[in-house]
């Protein structure tokens, strides 16, 4: 049968269109036999006496699912609506589609313009029943065939993952051995920072904090220059998201985890839509074997530091937030008596803010009216006495166990920057032996090697000045030097230079959790605070009356202004008041002036 029996002249005088693809980019830079053979088809359209051809490659390294979107298809589809194609040519009906509304979609467009479908096997009308039925048998077998391969190798992969064989892509720290599998990176470095992230967030309980402390130190992080394929990495200043990732990935407590997130699919614009890296619950993964690996934690600590990154996340109720600072010492870690939820904080009072606890969030979901308001500071500082009161005891050995942590983490920071010289100082060497392995006379690569010897070189001296000058403190000291630290800890407590993030670090070690109620008949804060070894005390705190103010002067003034006045005049009495170190409500020195202010209240 000639082309001319089979194409009619008035298609011939159309273009025909050529559809090439490639479902993935692998495929677009390997199998390129089968993009030859596609872009053939330009001479089976010639052979069919088409003059007006174009090709039509956007879509290569796109797949036609229906998931992805391909804008060659699109404009395929949108030439054949306006009549300009007589002729679709593809390699087979899986390349232009995959799916059958795809397919499907396209046959009826062809059918509405008497265009042809034509391949290496012949040319086919859609508008005759036998070429349309063959043709939409060819695209069912094409979207069942994608459907075999894809269950075919998901259950395979599924099976090996179970024995905990699968050779999935592992985080830093960790790489595939080709006999004993998977197993911690060889490089100490590498090995010690992450280590480093782990300790960091037992002592800070915060990511954050552990990112601002890491970069105080100058600690770095590898990132993979590689493409991703973890191969070859360079060290680079750690980022938050080098912190999360340690923190949240469970391969590190020595889990192998497969399934742990999954698929989502939507439709938008009629078509179907998967987004991927939706992460699921930790009862719903997959695979899950515990002690596949060594670890660089238990999985114990591990669920222990997602409870807590929940926590400074969300602040829910069955658990106390890191602290963060600010002016209020109980923030985060108070919870309501009457609904369970916690007590937040607002600032009121100018110029400086003054801390107010309270639950409203009854009033602001509901409507109702506030559980309970009361001011910060009374409340702070009587649960500070507490606290003082109960580690008093053991104050020495807190000390001691200070200066043990202090030293450790010195040592954890002198050893991480003994490992990055010692590598920098590696690189130098080989940087210098590749320059003098290179030909002297070829300068165009020469200078090169030579430039990178000096940044090397280069890196090694400032790594060399940052290493301290001597080594870490070995002196013992001697418990009776401590004998009266017991009662400096208020002293200490109240220092300049402890931040408030330290007192509330120090607080959450101690405490659990304070369970608040107010008696509103007596007017006092009830604090039921739940100690960490399992005990619990109450603590009453009065609740100042609306106006009352935290200024007032002391009954012991009070009293020797009562005895004096009237027999000395207002200068005397406050000169009095002034030898005896009785100063007003509001720490000042007493005057003529204030005196009379006193007398009038």
């Amino acid at each position: 049968m000639t082309s001319g029996d089979l194409i009619p002249a008035q298609l011939l005088k159309r273009k025909a269109v050529v559809y090439v693809r490639q479902s993935t980019q692998s495929q677009v830079m390997t199998n390129l036999e089968s993009q030859r053979r596609q872009y053939d088809l330009v001479d089976i359209a010639r052979s069919h006496g088409f003059a007006d051809i174009e090709v039509i490659d956007d879509d290569l390294g796109r797949s036609a699912s229906g998931t992805v979107a391909r804008p060659g298809f699109d404009r395929l589809v949108a030439s054949l609506c306006a009549g300009k194609v007589g002729a679709v040519l593809c390699l087979d009906a899986s390349r232009l589609a995959r799916n059958g509304r795809d397919w499907h979609h396209l046959l009826e467009l062809c059918g509405l313009v008497e265009a042809r479908v034509i391949d290496h096997d012949g040319v086919y009308n859609p508008c005759q029943p036998n070429d349309r039925l063959l043709l939409g048998m060819k695209g069912s077998i094409s979207e069942f065939e994608l459907g075999v391969l894809r269950t075919r190798m998901l259950d395979a992969a599924r099976s090996k993952a179970r024995r905990g064989e699968l050779r999935l892509s592992v985080p830093f720290g960790y790489i595939w051995h080709r006999e004993a599998g998977l197993g911690l990176d060889p490089d100490l470095r590498l090995q010690e920072v992450i280590r480093l992230i782990f300790a960091r967030f037992r002592e800070l309980g915060s990511a954050r904090q552990v990112l601002l402390s890491m970069k105080a130190d100058q600690i770095h992080f590898p990132r993979p220059s590689d493409e991703g394929r973890m191969t070859n990495f360079i060290w680079l200043p750690i980022r938050y998201r080098n912190v999360i990732a340690v923190l949240k990935n469970p391969f590190y407590a020595g889990v192998y985890v497969y399934g742990k997130s999954e698929k989502r699919t939507s439709i938008v614009d009629g078509r179907a839509r998967r987004s991927y890296g939706h992460g699921k619950p930790v009862g719903t993964w997959e695979v899950f074997i515990k002690d596949h690996h060594e670890g660089y934690i238990s999985w114990d600590e591990y669920e222990r530091n997602q409870k807590q990154l929940a926590l400074n996340n969300y602040g829910r109720a069955g658990g106390v937030k890191s602290g963060r600072g600010g002016k209020a010492l109980l923030s985060g870690i108070m919870t309501c008596g009457r609904c369970g939820r916690r007590l937040s904080v607002a600032y009121t009072g100018n110029p400086q803010s003054r801390p107010v606890y309270r639950c409203d969030k009854p009033n602001l979901m509901m409507g109702l009216p506030r559980c309970m308001t009361f001011g910060g500071p009374r409340v702070d500082a009587a649960v500070a006495r507490e606290l003082l009161r109960a580690v008093e005891p053991l104050a020495i050995e807190a000390a001691f166990e200070a200066e043990r942590m202090h030293r450790e983490r010195q040592e954890e920071q002198h050893q991480i920057l003994d490992l990055e010289l010692q590598q920098a100082r590696y690189e130098a060497s080989l940087a210098e032996r590749r320059y003098a392995a290179c030909d002297p006379d070829n300068r165009l690569i020469a200078a090169q090697l030579e430039k990178n010897w000096e940044i090397a070189l280069r890196r090694v001296r400032d790594l060399e000045a940052r290493q301290p000058a001597e080594g870490p403190s070995t002196i013992e000291v001697d418990p009776n030097a401590f004998a009266n630290l017991a009662e400096n800890l208020s002293a200490a407590w109240n220092a300049p230079d402890v931040t408030m993030r330290a007192r509330q670090q120090l607080l959450r070690t101690l405490i659990a959790d304070i369970v608040v109620d107010v008696d509103d008949a007596v007017r006092d804060v009830v604090l039921t605070i739940h100690w960490r070894g399992g005990q619990h005390s109450e603590l009453r705190v009065r609740k100042p009356k609306t106006g009352e103010h935290g200024c007032a002067t002391a009954e012991d003034a009070l009293e020797v202004m009562r005895s004096m006045a009237g027999r000395w005049s207002d200068e005397h009495i406050a000169a009095t008041l002034n030898r005896m170190g009785l100063p007003t409500g509001q720490g000042k020195m007493s005057t003529a002036v204030r005196f009379q202010a006193i007398g009038a209240e």
